[in-house]
């Protein structure tokens, strides 16, 4: 089951998002040693920026002890830690629309 919701959101949590990918230089990774999504899940991250195009898919990972268990643990360590810092923005947004109350 794939859960998936559409948000609308400022050029400037755009340019952010679009700084923190580039600072984790992910583009420069390739997934293909990493594992094969399984009966537990998957996680997908498809970044698209000017003209380069990637997409990268693995199993669920469940803690750092997946990750270095790997064949590519350097570059599913960037990607674990690039989908945290992803998530934690997020749900930052999320949180902040939520508390905010207008006067």
């Amino acid at each position: 089951m794939m859960i998936r919701k559409e948000v609308y959101v400022g050029t400037a949590v755009l340019d952010e998002v679009k700084r923190i990918i580039e600072l984790s230089e992910i583009i420069k990774e390739n997934d293909a040693s990493w594992p094969a999504p399984d009966s537990v899940g998957r996680q997908e991250l498809e970044v698209v920026i000017a003209n380069q195009h990637i997409s990268f898919v693995t199993s669920k990972i469940g803690s750092l002890v997946d990750v270095e268990d790997s064949k590519d643990p350097d570059g599913l360590k960037l990607f674990y830690f690039l989908i945290q810092d992803l998530r934690c923005m997020v749900f930052s947004l999320v949180g902040m629309h939520f508390k905010i109350k207008p006067i």
